[in-house]
């Protein structure tokens, strides 16, 4: 069924994004829809971060479009794409690590685009009980596990519509990351968007509706969960399983 541009989130068509002559995106068309939960997956250097980052304004496409909730947001910088809901959560995780738990959640705090205000303040440290825990550390101070609760946590506090994780777990301990797919799961059930970036299949694919292959910068895949589960030589040929 197609959906009106209006009411789609994120709709990103013809991207075609560089790095000085690199040629990195090569006529992506991506889309997420209310409530959705999609897995972005690729190899290292397939372009991955590149389409969140061309979404987010952090890169401008050479040609292309990008629309959020239907307004043309091409090239536009980050802070107006973030006021129109979607939240982001980078690859190096972006704390601030001279200020204290307490002051990286609430710096973030306002009521999202509907006026909506799900994710208080409370709700963040009852999803995060860890970050309960050190609400007086400086975010420096914190596990790489911690500062990923924060980061997410600090995105939740905006009450986004759409809540894009660079790489979720990588890097962390399986007990942490465990929590990580817990919280992804918890945040699906409250109707969120939301795009999840993860080495780990497996686990993506758990709670993912769709997903979406990119191989050097071109979509080879789109389909459910259990549509990519049923073809294991897509798996090995575009994710090494």
């Amino acid at each position: 069924m197609a959906v009106a541009t209006a009411d789609l989130p994120i709709r990103a068509t013809g991207l075609h994004t560089y790095y000085g002559a690199s040629h990195i995106l090569r006529g992506v068309d991506f889309t997420v829809q209310r409530g959705e939960t999609i897995g972005l997956m690729g190899r290292n250097g397939m372009g991955k971060s590149t389409l969140l980052k061309s979404i987010m304004g952090l890169v401008k496409p050479r040609a292309g479009a990008v629309e959020i909730m239907g307004r043309n947001m091409t090239g536009r910088p980050p802070y107006e794409v973030a006021q129109l809901g979607i939240a982001y959560v980078p690859e190096g995780r972006g704390i601030f690590g001279n200020l204290s738990v307490v002051e990286n959640l609430k710096m973030a705090a306002r009521a999202g685009t509907r006026g909506q205000r799900d994710w208080t303040y409370e709700r963040v440290l009852e999803t995060f009980p860890r970050l309960k825990e050190r609400l007086g550390h400086g975010g420096q101070q914190l596990s790489g596990g911690e500062q990923q609760m924060l980061t997410i946590g600090r995105a939740l506090m905006t009450n986004p519509d759409v809540l894009i994780l660079d790489e979720a777990t990588e890097g962390l301990a399986p007990l942490i990351a465990r929590e990580i797919w817990r919280i992804c799961g918890l945040i699906r059930e409250s109707g969120i968007s939301s795009v999840i970036v993860d080495k780990n299949w497996k686990h993506v694919t758990q709670i993912t509706d769709r997903n979406v292959i990119l191989v050097k910068g071109e979509v080879v895949f789109e389909g459910t969960s259990n549509t990519l589960l049923a073809q294991p030589e897509l798996l090995a040929q575009h994710l090494g399983v």
